[in-house]
């Protein structure tokens, strides 16, 4: 006889509450997705040193355009707050400083993926196409790509163009490109 379990799942309430009260800690490197606390992997330096980069680069080039946060939260609903890499979000002037960017707030994520290229491809894609999310970028540090989705549905998204070293992303909705070996050095 097979013994059944069941899962507590959190809101995003329960989650900020259990920091206000110490059950997590600021140093705990977790994200709340689909109502599970779920546990960040470290950040090795080539994943942050990218991050960094990409940062400065979208900064730089969306100014005055658009927003670009770095791992912070991104509200998706009560019981999913998940901390992309970058959120390339639409410009306010308060620079969401009362609330974290939601979905229709969104242009574009990024996710820097390493050891988390699994994590990010069959969790955090689902979860991102799921919201609506109508564009994601992960750059693949194993292979030095950039997979960009598009056109979400469901749970995944109907494309996936997989750029190289020697072309060019371009973002229609913000009017820029980037040229893939720049995110590389």
């Amino acid at each position: 006889m097979a013994v059944q379990t069941q899962r507590k799942l959190f809101t995003v309430d329960d989650y900020y509450k259990m920091a206000e009260v110490g059950i997590l800690a600021p140093e705990d490197r977790v994200e709340l997705i689909h109502g599970e606390i779920i546990q960040m992997s470290p950040i090795k330096s080539f994943h942050s040193s990218v991050v960094d980069d990409l940062h400065e680069m979208l900064v730089l080039l969306l100014h005055g355009q658009a927003i670009v946060k770095c791992q912070n939260p991104l509200s998706i609903d009560s019981h999913s707050e998940p901390e992309p890499d970058l959120t390339i979000a639409k410009f306010q002037t308060h620079k969401y400083r009362h609330q974290h960017p939601r979905p229709e707030d969104v242009h574009f994520l990024i996710e820097v993926a390493d050891t988390t290229l699994q994590k990010d491809r069959k969790i955090k894609l689902p979860l991102y196409a799921e919201a609506g999310i109508p564009e994601v970028w992960i750059v693949n540090l194993k292979n030095n790509t950039v997979e960009v989705y598009t056109n979400p549905v469901d749970r995944g998204y109907q494309e996936l163009k997989t750029l190289k070293s020697g072309e060019i992303l371009h973002v229609e909705v913000l009017d820029f490109e980037l040229e893939v070996e720049r995110i590389f050095g």
